[in-house]
């Protein structure tokens, strides 16, 4: 949630913030107007409570005559503060309410727009000419069936539509990803974390995935718990109700975790192998720091994210995401996208999202510096989703024999293979 203060101080700021991500404007006045009546409502109650207690002195000392119309006095006030504190209560619980409705203030540079307005800032690597080398690319379902690496037919056999098997050296690839991305995120100062993938509703709640992204999430009504769509959840309420002491800042912890999304909405979209499923594994980068120093924290996420990718030797694209897809929780939101080459175009592999200190309010962490107590930044950002990362290295360094050349990072984790062959048939 973002700060009361700097809503009053202003609004104007907010409204297009709301503007921007396609929200509902309107929302801001409502929030206003309920803020001031929680406040001015609190004032009321605490003189009512003032005379109260002021009455309650004067009535033991006063006459016969005056003790009468004294309590009757009191008897008033008994009910006025009653109401007042309802009145105080019913505000407080709509200020708050709108509040979580509020999507995080959209970063001034972020460009304004849907889901396709999103700004190109760099690109990297060299998209290969299949043509030149003589053969058609095959997709990364038919590549792992030749392989003997995935199986979405028993995968939909037993679970349904997008889910899937990795089997042979599909199991392999995912266990190499997860270890070297891993040595990595260690390797640059980050808390390797298992988390749990059940989560209670305030922190789905606190790190805003009850809102817009709610129809993506499962949940277990029998035990009022939530299956993770990232670990990022898990993360962002590790330290939920906590003061951190300023001097343990930068905190960074890398966590693995399976993730679970309904994929609501994406009817009909990339229905074929791997790439948009309902299960799946994720190593995520999550930072806390000084409010200062999101920024720069955020460029480092991004450097991190860009340093994997390279080293998978990857073609891929960073872009700045619009404001009417950052999600509520995000601020500024920046994407790697991979090249595909039988979709011929990037495709989102990575994302990391500066979300100040939206999530930290909701969850209650804060940083002490010396006196001073107040809410830290949060950032996100993914290293590697393993199942989009396969699609990516299958056909990006797919042979014409319909094998596919290891990474030169992946090779020690694969036992030194330089080539994933075909398995006979």
């Amino acid at each position: 949630m973002i700060d009361l203060r700097l809503l009053r101080e202003d609004p104007d700021r907010a409204r297009a913030s709301q503007r921007a991500r396609g929200e509902n404007v309107t929302l801001v006045d409502a929030l206003l107007s309920a803020d001031e009546r929680r406040r001015s409502s609190g004032v009321r109650f605490d003189e009512l409570r003032a005379e109260q207690k002021s009455l309650g002195k004067l009535i033991p000392k006063s006459s016969p005559a005056e003790k009468a119309e004294l309590l009757k006095r009191a008897e008033q006030l008994k009910a006025d503060v009653k109401a007042a504190d309802a009145e105080r209560d019913a505000a407080d619980t709509e200020t708050q309410e709108l509040l979580l409705q509020l999507g995080n203030l959209v970063h001034p540079d972020v460009p304004v727009g849907g889901e396709e307005d999103f700004v190109t800032l760099e690109t990297h690597g060299e998209i290969r000419d299949f043509t030149a080398e003589g053969f058609e690319p095959k997709d990364h379902l038919e590549l792992g069936t030749i392989l003997g690496a995935i199986d979405t037919e028993r995968g939909a056999k037993v679970s349904g539509s997008r889910f899937y098997f990795l089997t042979g050296v599909g199991a392999l690839l995912e266990l190499a990803l997860v270890n070297a991305a891993m040595a990595q995120a260690t390797a640059a100062g980050f808390t390797p974390m298992l988390t749990p993938a059940l989560v209670r509703p305030q922190s789905m709640a606190g790190t805003g995935f009850l809102g817009q992204a709610s129809q993506d999430v499962y949940h277990l009504d029998k035990d009022d718990l939530y299956l993770v769509g990232t670990s990022e959840v898990a993360l962002a309420a590790y330290h939920m109700d906590e003061i951190i002491d300023a001097d343990r800042l930068p905190l960074r912890y890398a966590g693995f975790s399976p993730c679970f999304r309904r994929e609501a909405g994406s009817h009909g979209k990339d229905t074929r192998g791997i790439f948009r499923v309902h299960q799946f594994d994720k190593v995520e980068m999550f930072s806390y720091v000084a409010p200062e120093d999101s920024q720069a924290e955020h460029q480092r996420l991004l450097d991190w994210e860009k340093q994997w990718l390279t080293s998978l030797e990857l073609p891929f694209r960073v872009i700045d995401v619009a404001s009417a897809d950052l999600g509520s929780s995000a601020s500024r939101k920046f994407d790697c996208e991979a090249w595909i080459p039988t979709q011929g175009k990037y495709r989102e592999l990575t994302s990391t999202s500066d979300c100040t200190e939206f999530q930290s309010r909701r969850l209650q962490i804060r940083v002490r510096d010396g006196k001073q107590v107040k809410p830290l930044a949060t950032l996100n950002g993914t290293l590697c989703a393993v199942p989009r990362t396969i699609v990516a290295i299958l056909e990006n360094h797919q042979q014409a024999d319909g094998s596919v050349r290891v990474p030169e990072i992946l090779r020690p984790y694969l036992g030194g293979r330089e080539v994933l062959e075909p398995v006979a048939k």
